[in-house]
């Protein structure tokens, strides 16, 4: 039975980043073909999007970034971690794919892919992705979990921390905010041009949201030492032998 569930979880992962995904594109693609991208619009669509997919697949990641503030926090098992991570990227692709044979010619070439504004270096870039992920990841700790008096609510927040990264980052660097998202059209597209800032950025921003939430906020821990003993203890042992359910099962 334990079995089957993860099976169905990984399973999950994949068809909520495609459905969350598939339906997002479509309004970027407008915007890219008529060369006038509205912020508002596709930030909307982004935030509604991943709201609406929480509340009919609850309990999934969809954002490999959200996968690894999880595993470090010790809320979900490395090994199954990249199951996750691996469904999120097939499912991303799945999309992608769908849309690619939707799209006009004239979109084909973009297919919302996540660019570097004009102007914008690296380093501007790596810290747009950073912040917004970092404000993402730090809203699902906190509304997801099970004491927080927000928890019915967590599609709504989450959504609407969505539309607050599209908001701020899409100017900078389209709003990566999720490796994933950037990864299914880069690979359509074939264009890795400053494909590591989509992840770089995305992981980094979800380490610091994890140390702010655990280490300072609502310390689980008193220092890292103490972590790095319960990180020994709970997964640096054989898949077989690891707990089903470690610590708290702090998911979106």
């Amino acid at each position: 039975y334990q079995q089957r569930s993860k099976t169905w979880n990984v399973f999950r992962e994949f068809v909520g980043t495609t459905l969350f995904l598939f339906t997002n594109p479509l309004m970027a693609m407008d915007a890219v073909h008529e060369c006038v991208p509205d912020p508002l619009h596709v930030a909307l669509a982004f935030g509604a999007s991943i709201a609406l997919t929480c509340v009919c697949l609850d309990g999934v990641h969809l954002n490999p970034a959200v996968t690894l503030a999880l595993v470090v926090g010790l809320r979900v098992s490395p090994w199954q971690a990249v199951l996750y991570v691996g469904a999120q990227l097939l499912g991303a692709i799945t999309a992608c794919g769908l849309l690619f044979g939707m799209a006009p010619v004239s979109a084909k070439d973009k297919l919302g892919i996540n660019e570097l504004a004009s102007g914008v270096n690296l380093y501007q870039a790596f810290s747009v992705e950073t912040a917004v992920t970092f404000q993402l990841v730090l809203c699902v700790l906190a509304v997801t979990h099970p004491k927080s008096p927000f928890f019915s609510l967590a599609p709504a927040a989450l959504g609407l921390s969505v539309t607050l990264g599209h908001l701020i980052a899409i100017g900078f660097t389209g709003c990566g905010m999720n490796p994933a998202r950037s990864f299914g059209p880069a690979v359509l597209t074939l264009n890795l041009e400053n494909h590591w800032v989509f992840w770089a950025g995305p992981c980094a921003g979800a380490i610091l949201a994890w140390l702010m939430y655990d280490l300072l906020l609502y310390p689980r821990w008193t220092g890292l030492s103490d972590w790095i003993i319960e990180f020994r203890q709970v997964f640096l042992t054989s898949p077989s032998k690891q707990p089903t359910n470690p610590q708290s099962n702090t998911e979106i």
